[in-house]
């Protein structure tokens, strides 16, 4: 079928509008960046992008914490306010699991309320909470505590591919959500797996379950069938799309805004965006990916191999380089067909945090060992015993068997995950820390915040410039010391003193 001018109109005759979620300052460096936008890289692009007119921008999960500790040396609650303040017109949202937050294990309730509740603090309007075994009592809790705080909460589905998985299990899930209270529900295909047919039938499915709320869809575009998902499922009744700056769009990454806005127009929908924002936030994308050496968005080939995996945005290409450090590349295929195994005898766990890290270490064991569940991680024990939630499927009754044999998986059956109050925790660093410390040594080790802390924060300039200009530029940035001399023909500089 062809799609131009293919969307219905409304009663009255207007077009139809679809609003965009913008994920420029998230997903899309978390897909194509591995989250590592520091405040400098960010900053100078908010007020254009809080000007184009989207309906929410999306800004941090508690993941990027941990990389901007660790690796841009940065306090990520720094950032946070900063761009949150940078951009007052338009909602910024935050992503979280319903129990847990960085680790692959579980966290307190008291942590997650406490961690919600600061970030409202810090001016996020919007979260979007998932959880791939829809536990609904946690996430019900956290849409409670979000809309307390006065911000909407929308509970995220997560795709996967299995024989469990039928439109029919998506729309009870989704009545189960909208019974919550929820202000919206998001679909996620994080691995790129949906086909326009599949598209047109879960979105209708899940659009009727919905009722009167606001229906959202996050395609990925591993599988280069994003943009084309994401007309059938507007089509299908979905309300918003998520996108983001061609730079850190495509590929792993979601599509385009600049290719979906065409496309949606071209379709007969009606999109209300700024289109003069565009330019400047991709020109600014372009020099940060050419002066800090970062990829830049390619789009993707279609390949069956995605389904064989199911590994969502460039996860796969990440497990292919561990397992090179290991000296393992070699046995890649092998491990993949492994994992395909190990996900279903546990009961098809959709391959999104923290099970698709709970299925590829099992594989991974699994392999080198030789002797299939020999050793089994305590967090496979702890899913096995049912304290992630119920498995959409049963769990192979000779695998179940074979991890609770083991007597440490003997000693989780009467565990009870913690609860610790906010008070212990407190007790744990001095008693007397603020609540944003308090999350912050929760979320990343005291050593990598010291040493953070210790770090002069970076200030680049990523205004057009020459090379010579830009390579002066990075000597001072990165200098030691307090003296610098720059001689080239007859061009000479000397600093001395603090630069």
């Amino acid at each position: 079928m062809s799609y131009l001018d293919c969307a219905p109109r409304n009663a009255d005759g207007t077009r139809r509008k679809i609003e965009i979620i913008d994920q420029t300052l998230r997903d899309g460096p978390q897909s194509w960046w591995g989250m590592r936008l520091r405040k400098d890289m960010g900053l100078p692009m908010a007020a254009e992008l809080d000007r184009t007119g989207f309906h929410t921008i999306d800004l941090v999960g508690s993941s990027i914490f941990e990389v901007l500790v660790r690796h841009c040396k940065e306090d990520p609650w720094e950032q946070l306010i900063s761009l949150s303040r940078a951009m007052p017109k338009t909602t910024v949202r935050a992503g979280t699991r319903s129990n847990g937050i960085v680790t692959f294990g579980l966290t307190a309730d008291s942590v997650m309320d406490l961690w919600v509740q600061r970030l409202c603090a810090h001016g996020i309007g919007s979260f979007w909470i998932y959880d791939g075994l829809f536990n609904t009592d946690k996430i019900g809790r956290l849409v409670k505590t979000a809309q307390a705080e006065g911000a909407q909460a929308l509970p995220c589905i997560l795709y996967a591919d299995s024989p469990y998985h039928t439109d029919e299990y998506y729309a009870a899930r989704t009545r189960e959500l909208v019974a919550l209270g929820a202000d919206g529900i998001e679909l996620e295909d994080a691995a790129g797996l949906l086909t326009p047919e599949r598209t047109r039938t879960l979105v209708a499915a899940i659009k009727k379950a919905a009722g009167e709320l606001p229906v959202e869809i996050h395609f990925h575009s591993n599988n280069a069938l994003a943009p084309l998902n994401y007309l059938e499922g507007l089509l299908a009744g979905a309300d918003r799309v998520h996108t983001a700056s061609r730079p850190l769009a495509a590929g792993v990454s979601l599509p385009s805004t600049e290719n979906t806005v065409a496309n949606l127009r071209y379709a007969g929908f009606d999109v209300e965006l700024d289109e003069s924002r565009f330019d400047p936030v991709e020109q600014h994308l372009l020099r940060v990916a050419e002066y800090e050496d970062l990829p830049v968005g390619q789009p993707a080939e279609y390949s069956l191999f995605q389904y064989r995996h199911q590994l969502p945005g460039g996860m796969a290409g990440t497990f292919k380089a561990q397992l090179r450090d290991r000296g393992m590349e070699e046995r890649f295929e092998e491990v993949l067909d492994e994992m395909s195994r190990v996900r279903e005898e546990l009961g098809y766990p959709v391959m999104a945090t923290p099970f698709s890290q709970l299925v590829g270490t099992q594989a991974v064991l699994n392999v080198v060992t030789g002797s299939r569940y020999s050793v089994v991680p305590d967090e496979v024990m702890i899913y096995a015993h049912g304290f992630y939630g119920k498995p959409v499927a049963p769990i192979d009754e000779n695998v179940l068997d074979t991890i609770m044999s083991s007597p440490k998986a003997g000693s989780y059956e009467n565990w009870e995950p913690p609860q610790p109050s906010l008070a212990e925790l407190r007790e744990r660093f001095g008693g007397s820390i603020s609540d944003d410390e308090l999350i912050l040594r929760l979320l990343v080790p005291e050593n990598d915040i010291d040493v953070m802390r210790a770090t002069p924060q970076r200030h680049r300039d990523f205004s057009p410039t020459s090379k010579q200009v830009r390579f002066i530029q990075e000597l001072v940035e990165t200098s030691v010391g307090a003296y610098l001399h720059i001689e080239a023909g007859d061009f000479s500089l000397t600093l001395e003193g603090d630069h």
